[in-house]
């Protein structure tokens, strides 16, 4: 055999030992890929932490694993792990706020937001405040929490579905469709029990009620409108709590405490209101020219009783109205007074 054929069936035999390893490092490569990386991805998965005002609840997810609650990781933790392909739940651990206020932009909800209810005596009147609270953080609640809150959806004022814990957007959700409705409940029941002047003194002016009654009550109203606010926002406040525990089903939020920021009538209300009151500028402006008036006609009538009684002293008060520089004064004649030429 001459040396160019040996040469190639060398290197036929080489070849055809390369073609096997090639696709065995091709199937190799895909097996890592396809098994390998998932494989990695969960165990580097497996991991977790939270942030300092953030507070998790961890549910099993693996393939073979149930949906129940695994653990909870206190705020600010390291890294933790919660084992392979589990659903980390994570809700706000600091202190929070759900705000009703017409400053559009500044509330929970878009837009203007204030609470309508009637007073005792049937004038719808507009409630703004903050409500302040935390979420409990003891881990039998936070568990009994995500079992109830945490396996639901809710629909947020923009239309869309969130989860609870799915951040801002989730929570604001949760606290517009579940917690909203009890805040306006407790409102209804507190103000109602109250007639429209005890909140608003104003209110008096457009009642039926005489001018000089309305401004009387007005006028004593006013001193204890601050004091009846503070009835109302203290019994929201003792209310509420029990309230929110009731209809939540558990003690899941704790420090609640509600701030009645203003108490505002409705527009045609108020623009009643500012047209009474301006009514009744004019009246005390009418009444201030009358008074003034008689105080000078009083006045000019004393003058001149004094006058009258002492002619002399008229003389005396006549020269002095005399313009400086005179040169003659002849009384009773019509060019009595006589300036010097310049």
């Amino acid at each position: 055999m001459s040396k160019r054929e040996s040469s190639t069936g060398t290197g036929g035999a080489t070849a055809g030992l390369r073609a096997p390893r090639r696709r065995t490092a091709v199937i190799a490569a895909v097996l890592l890929v396809v098994v390998g990386w998932p494989t990695l991805s969960a165990l580097l998965g497996g991991y977790e932490r939270t942030g300092g005002g953030e507070i998790a609840v961890v549910r099993n997810g693996g393939f073979f694993d149930d949906n129940r609650i695994r653990q909870v990781i206190d705020p600010g933790s390291g890294r933790t792990w919660v084992g392979l392909y589990s659903k980390v739940h994570k809700y706000p651990a600091q202190q929070r706020f759900y705000t009703i206020t017409s400053d559009a932009g500044k509330g929970e909800r878009s837009g203007v937001d204030v609470v309508t209810v009637p007073s005792s005596d049937g004038v719808n009147m507009g409630i703004e405040g903050t409500l302040y609270f935390t979420l409990n953080q003891d881990h039998a609640a936070l568990r009994a929490f995500d079992d109830k809150y945490g396996t639901r959806k809710f629909r947020s004022a923009d239309g869309k579905t969130y989860n609870a814990f799915d951040g801002d957007k989730g929570w604001s959700a949760f606290l517009d469709q579940i917690v909203r409705p009890v805040i306006d409940n407790d409102l209804r029941s507190q103000v109602n029990s109250f007639r429209c002047a005890e909140l608003v003194s104003s209110c008096a002016l457009v009642q039926n009620a005489s001018a000089q009654q309305a401004a009387a009550v007005g006028r004593q109203q006013a001193q204890s409108n601050n004091g009846n606010i503070a009835k109302v926002q203290n019994a929201i406040n003792t209310s509420l709590a029990a309230d929110l525990d009731s209809t939540l089903g558990g003690k899941f939020v704790t420090n609640i405490h509600f701030n009645l920021v203003r108490v505002t009538l409705p527009e045609k209300v108020q623009d009643a209101v500012d047209r009474a009151q301006a009514a009744f500028a004019q009246v005390s402006e009418a009444q201030a020219r009358v008074a003034t008036a008689k105080a000078e006609a009083a006045a000019n009538k004393a003058r001149q009783d004094g006058y009258n009684k002492c002619p002399t002293c008229a003389r005396i008060e006549e020269l002095k109205a005399l313009p400086q520089g005179i040169t003659v004064y002849a009384p009773g004649n019509p060019n009595g007074a006589l300036l010097p030429q310049k």
